[in-house]
């Protein structure tokens, strides 16, 4: 009689990954956005240049490889004689501090509130919806520079604003994953042991709820690198000298025709650091998601 073989388990991690790496593109963001994180923390080491300091004597000079270029500046410079690239290098920690702290505020707040309102529900769950049915009515750029110009222009209150506007998202998806799982059986077995309400919040229901918020993160990620740029274009963002890439566009309108390099090689940063986002959204959306799981 043959013993019958028994598969090892996967841990959770590995059947995350097993999920995840069947998703190209997300493996491919995942790739691109690693990349993005070591260019931000060796940002010192890695750009040629401060990215502050002015070449009086290479005002729109070409990239390097266009006639007119030097290898001293590869990507060329702008219409103070600042190196691109390494505006370019330095903004990618300007991108990724303004998606952890907006995306940390707008998911901190909104869990809270999504928790309390469907736990509680009744008169607060109400006049909560609301409150964010409001916020959602606005365009979301919109209601952002009507913050920023109550605040005042500044990269701070710029992500203070971006952060009350994603928040409603938050706030119903955490409400929503709360209603699905309140009269689940563990839940319920919880109750009759006697957790408290906050145990039930916080240790029952909230890890339950942490996979759709999860995805929701990594998109809203994306859409504060968005919102942050379109400020910053509008002048209601990050100040000069400050090397963000909305900053940096605002700053070449003028010279569209003339260098074209200082408004392209700005956009396509911010085209590839939010593609790569959204596809790692995708790839967290069918790692986390059962129903879209593959048997």
């Amino acid at each position: 009689m043959t013993e019958a073989v028994v598969q090892p388990r996967k841990s959770a991690l590995g059947e995350f990954w097993y999920y995840y790496r069947e998703n190209t593109g997300a493996v491919l963001g995942l790739c691109v956005f690693i990349v993005l994180v070591i260019v931000a923390m060796f940002a010192p080491w890695l750009a040629p240049h401060s990215p502050t300091e002015q070449y009086r004597d290479a005002l729109l000079a070409p990239p390097a490889w266009l006639d007119g270029g030097t290898a001293q500046f590869i990507l060329g410079t702008d219409a103070v004689g600042r190196d691109i690239l390494s505006r370019l290098i330095y903004g990618a920690r300007f991108s990724l501090f303004v998606g952890v702290v907006v995306v940390g505020i707008a998911a901190t707040g909104g869990i809270v509130l999504g928790l309390l309102s469907g736990y509680l529900g009744g008169t607060f769950d109400r006049i909560l919806m609301r409150v964010m049915d409001v916020v959602l009515a606005f365009p979301s750029l919109l209601l952002a520079l009507v913050l920023v110009a109550i605040l005042g222009p500044g990269l701070t209150n710029a992500m203070i604003a971006i952060a009350i506007v994603l928040q409603p998202h938050f706030v119903r998806l955490t409400r929503a994953s709360v209603l699905n799982e309140l009269n689940r059986e563990y839940v319920t077995s919880a109750r009759v042991a006697g957790a408290s309400p906050l145990y039930l919040m916080t240790r029952t229901l909230l890890p339950n709820c942490l996979g759709p918020v999860t995805v929701q993160a990594t998109l809203s990620f994306s859409n504060a690198i968005l919102d942050a740029a379109a400020l910053g274009f509008l002048g209601m963002g990050a100040q000069p000298p400050t090397p963000e890439w909305g900053t940096m566009l605002a700053e070449a309108r003028e010279f569209i025709l003339r260098a074209w390099w200082v408004v392209t090689f700005p956009g396509v940063a911010i085209l590839v650091t939010v593609l790569a986002i959204n596809l790692m959204g995708d790839g967290l959306r069918d790692a986390l998601d059962p129903k879209l799981k593959r048997s």
